[in-house]
């Protein structure tokens, strides 16, 4: 069985391939470390700004403690052609009131399950990213995106 050939990539036209990957992947994965063991699991982003992704998450979940104790994290994003994108960067916790309300106002779900902004058990990251990578299917190779 022949491998087949990747479509070439305009480098000019990668950030825009990254986002279209993004936009079509609800589930991401995120990537964080507990200890020396890697932890890999499924999120839905309740915000993304270019590169930058908001997760939002429970305080009594354990991911919470892994990323407190190393914020470096990393998301991975799949379409269904099998393009990748990853994002490595460190998760901080957004405390900015104005960019919580806009999280908050924006998605249903959280107010159906949290009630209210004030729910102490919410927690929202941001992932700032210090590495975007771009590959096609079947090319096995990753193509850093200029970031802004």
């Amino acid at each position: 069985m022949t491998q087949p050939i990747p479509a070439p990539i305009e480098l000019t036209q990668l950030p825009e391939l990254a986002r279209a990957v993004i936009a079509a992947d609800r589930f991401p994965h995120l990537a964080s470390m507990d200890g020396d063991q890697p932890r890999l699991r499924p999120v839905s982003p309740v915000r993304t700004d270019g590169f930058v992704v908001y997760v939002a998450n429970l305080r009594s979940y354990h991911k919470t403690v892994e990323i407190a104790a190393n914020p470096k994290v990393e998301l991975c994003y799949l379409d269904e052609h099998h393009d990748q994108v990853r994002i490595t960067g460190i998760a901080e916790v957004v405390t900015e009131q104005s960019v919580l309300q806009e999280i908050w106002d924006a998605n249903p779900l959280l107010r159906h399950y949290l009630g209210s902004l004030d729910n102490p058990a919410l927690i929202v990251y941001r992932i700032v990213p210090k590495q975007v990578r771009f590959m096609r299917e079947w090319a096995l190779d990753y193509h850093d995106v200029p970031l802004p």
